[in-house]
């Protein structure tokens, strides 16, 4: 009776495990095909693809395990850089950024939207807030999408601000070097919003947005929180140049946008954000 109720056991943990892992790849498939219809959309729209990150694949070369995540962020210059005349720290939230993801057994698309911006940014040009939210829902014309939430949003919600003396040029040199010296830690590239601006004919302060992520901490961080590989994942470190002289560095409060997507945060948010805001301020001193 004990070696059969063993065997029992152990093929119903194997029908569990198979069944999960069936859900699992299934998502994952959905996740995949979603992700696909956003990169063919972003090309038939025009828009230029700046990074495409594969969370939940990364982090499980890692050895760690999370729901199905894959955010494209993309960018249009021209749409970018009014936005950037109206307030500079909106780059943060640039350039566009779509998420398909898995949760609640199903995929799921989420995307930042013209709202989201204003509230943030507190930006008040209709116009340009018009022509984002124009080429977003052209991306996701065939896609049932939902934008990030807003309810509990306020200026400046979430985001972490450091100063330096150091100038643009040499914080953003010091910040790529200490990011770039964690061994966890993968680039994914950066934008230049001054000089863009320049090659349309508008000015702007000096303006570098970095983007690079750890899978590893990143995919714990994410486990029970995938949405929020919109916005926290990956790491988007914004540095401008102050009026005053030296530069501001800029990053998301990763436990504040948990809050804001879900409702909660978890120790790896709050970890994460104290191990980074010691990189960053060691990096600018």
């Amino acid at each position: 009776m004990v070696r059969f109720g063993f065997v029992f056991s152990m093929i119903a943990t194997l029908s569990v495990s198979t069944s999960a892992f069936a859900q699992s790849s299934s998502a994952q498939t959905a996740v995949d095909e979603n992700f696909l219809g956003i990169e063919t959309a972003v090309a038939e729209a025009g828009a230029t693809p700046i990074a495409s990150i594969d969370h939940a694949r990364l982090a499980k070369a890692e050895g760690v395990e999370m729901p199905a995540s894959r955010v494209l962020i993309f960018s249009v210059p021209e749409i970018n850089t009014p936005i950037l005349k109206g307030n500079v720290r909106a780059g943060l939230d640039l350039p566009f950024r779509v998420l398909s993801f898995a949760q609640d057994g199903g995929p799921q698309i989420s995307y930042t939207d013209s709202q989201f911006l204003k509230v943030r940014h507190g930006l008040t040009d209709a116009s340009s807030l018009r022509a984002f939210q124009s080429k977003m829902l052209e991306v996701l014309n065939d896609l049932e999408a939902t934008p990030a939430p807003t309810n509990g949003l306020f200026a400046d919600y979430g985001i972490i601000e450091l100063r330096s003396q150091l100038s643009v040029p040499e914080a953003v040199e010091r910040l790529r070097t200490a990011v770039m010296g964690q061994d966890d830690t993968v680039w994914f590239g950066e934008i230049d919003f001054a000089t863009e601006a320049s090659q349309l004919g508008v000015a702007l302060p000096d303006t570098v947005l970095l983007l690079f992520g750890g899978p590893a901490p990143g995919g714990v961080a994410m486990a029970g929180f995938p949405a929020i590989g919109l916005d926290a994942f990956c790491q988007k470190l914004l540095v401008y140049a102050n009026e005053e002289g030296g530069s501001v560095v800029i990053f998301n409060d990763i436990a504040a946008l948990a809050e804001l997507h879900y409702g909660s945060s978890a120790e790896p948010h709050h970890g994460l954000n104290k191990r980074l805001t010691e990189t960053f301020r060691k990096a600018i001193e």
